[in-house]
């Protein structure tokens, strides 16, 4: 594969990703509903990573901190800040205990407020890959 199809796959489920991430939110399932948002960055990102490095498999790791860094692309301090909060995310939603305490700790308002801050760092990366 080209360097442009490993990243069309990488990039190609992120809206719906992000499209599942939405529909949990409205079932109200906060916790999981930001463990979707943070896959379609982890997509995105490793996609960036991919047009940025000479190789084109990226690490084979869930941390956007680390891939955001691997990146070589400027970010602010604000959306570093972001992404290693939304790391959270997705360590504690692949255990059944952790979703539980998540679910309990993450009211509608706070996940509300990372999708609209994931829809934003989407649309940052995306201008990025341009």
């Amino acid at each position: 594969m080209t360097k442009e199809e490993h990243i069309f796959y990488w990039e190609k489920q992120v809206d719906e990703d992000f499209d599942c991430a939405n529909v949990l939110y409205k079932a109200k399932h906060f916790a999981q509903s930001l463990f979707w948002a943070h896959l379609a960055l982890e997509k995105l990102t490793k996609a960036l990573w991919i047009k940025n490095n000479e190789s084109n498999t990226p690490p084979l790791v869930h941390n956007l901190l680390r891939l955001f860094t691997q990146t070589n692309e400027e970010f602010t301090d604000e959306q570093l800040i972001f992404v290693n909060e939304m790391n959270s995310f997705q360590i504690k939603g692949r255990y059944p205990d952790y979703i539980e305490s998540l679910e309990m700790s993450v009211t509608k308002e706070v996940c509300e407020e990372y999708l609209i801050k994931t829809q934003q760092m989407i649309l940052c990366l995306r201008e990025k890959l341009l």
